[in-house]
């Protein structure tokens, strides 16, 4: 299974070009939920952008999600917001969590006995796929 998750400090973001292609690819206008500065949410408020925030907003956004994965593929870094580093990292199908701290991620995954094992990429890659 690939998943995409953030190799830096800072968090995990999608550039506006990378969020346009996701909804290009997934034919979901509204694909993750995710929200670009100018755009509304339900309550009609609207995304502002600030010198210090992401460039998008996706709270509940599948990191397998195909058009993510597909899309971080192929747009490399280009599809990173300015606070992030996004790579595609392979694990086995099965049980996971993604671990944070300070918006450097890292997956966790769980053995057959129960015990969460931390998988995480050693060096940070110039390429958009690490296998974990």
């Amino acid at each position: 299974m690939k998943l995409v998750i953030n190799k830096c400090f800072g968090g995990f973001c999608l550039s506006r070009k990378a969020v346009m292609r996701a909804r290009e690819i997934s034919g979901d206008p509204l694909w993750g939920d995710a929200l670009l500065p100018g755009e509304k949410f339900s309550d009609g408020s609207v995304v502002r952008e600030s010198a210090l925030s992401a460039d998008m907003y996706a709270p509940e956004i599948e990191r397998n999600d195909p058009a993510l994965v597909q899309v971080v593929k192929e747009l490399g870094d280009a599809a990173s917001g300015r606070c992030g580093r996004l790579r595609i990292v392979e694990i086995e199908d099965g049980p996971y969590e993604i671990d944070e701290y300070d918006g450097q991620e890292r997956v966790v995954r769980e053995e057959s006995d129960g015990l969460w094992l931390r998988q995480v990429a050693t060096r940070a890659t110039r390429s958009p796929i690490e296998h974990v």
